[in-house]
């Protein structure tokens, strides 16, 4: 598989405060990658970064062979990168269908359109005309995928996906990744809940203090690996 995405001793800060320090990453084409962590080991910034959300020397990131460190999230998107963020972010003053129309503004051609959406969540059809805010908290998150899917990436950065979410709304959300993935997208997800971030992506890396403290095939990686990497003990 070639490579779509790839970090070289990439470093963040917040003015003086350093966040990431040297991280290398790689993302092949049609991957599922998980980034697992604690609290506070950089994970979103590593995302933000990724998105420039986070400011970082331009050759720190390559995307389909372009060194996009630092350039403006709107090129990012345009490019083939959108990030799902952590909180979901959606626009109160709008509707479902609103918001998921704002994510079209790329212009960027492809499978994605409200057409496919809907299909993929019935109930964002059935509640496209409600503001976006009086849906449930797991309505709420396919709003913000599938706002993501509209601007028709390449690549899919997904933020904490299940915080806060009840395990069978969790699933409903996870239940729709084969779907995403068979139109060709590289999907990164970030997530809190290890087994859940095995089960469904090929490999892993584990975030600790702002640095990369494991890397691995998904199967392979040990809970003993993971709890040394997560924890530092």
């Amino acid at each position: 598989m070639s490579t779509i995405l790839s970090t070289h001793a990439l470093k963040a800060f917040y003015g003086d405060a350093q966040a990431l320090f040297g991280i290398d990453f790689e993302l092949s084409r049609g991957e599922m990658v998980a980034i697992i962590g604690a609290n506070g080991a950089g994970k979103s910034t590593f995302l933000k970064s990724l998105t420039g959300l986070v400011k970082v020397d331009q050759d720190a990131i390559r995307l389909k062979g372009e060194s996009i460190g630092g350039k403006p999230p709107g090129h990012i998107v345009r490019q083939g990168m959108a990030l799902v963020p952590e909180g979901r972010r959606l626009f109160p003053s709008l509707t479902v269908q609103e918001n998921l129309l704002m994510g079209a503004h790329a212009g960027r051609s492809g499978p994605w359109n409200l057409k496919r959406l809907f299909s993929l969540f019935p109930i964002l059809e059935e509640k496209r005309l409600s503001p976006a805010t009086a849906l449930s908290g797991g309505q709420q998150q396919m709003v913000a995928l599938g706002r993501a899917l509209m601007s028709n990436p390449e690549i899919l950065l997904c933020d904490e996906l299940s915080l806060g979410l009840a395990p069978i709304v969790i699933r409903e959300i996870y239940k729709a990744m084969p779907g995403i993935l068979a139109e060709g997208m590289t999907v990164v997800i970030v997530e809190q809940d290890v087994s859940m971030a095995q089960m469904v992506s090929q490999r892993v890396y584990c975030f600790q203090e702002g640095k990369v403290s494991l890397q691995g095939l998904s199967e392979d990686l040990t809970r003993e690996q993971i709890s040394q990497a997560y924890f530092g003990i």
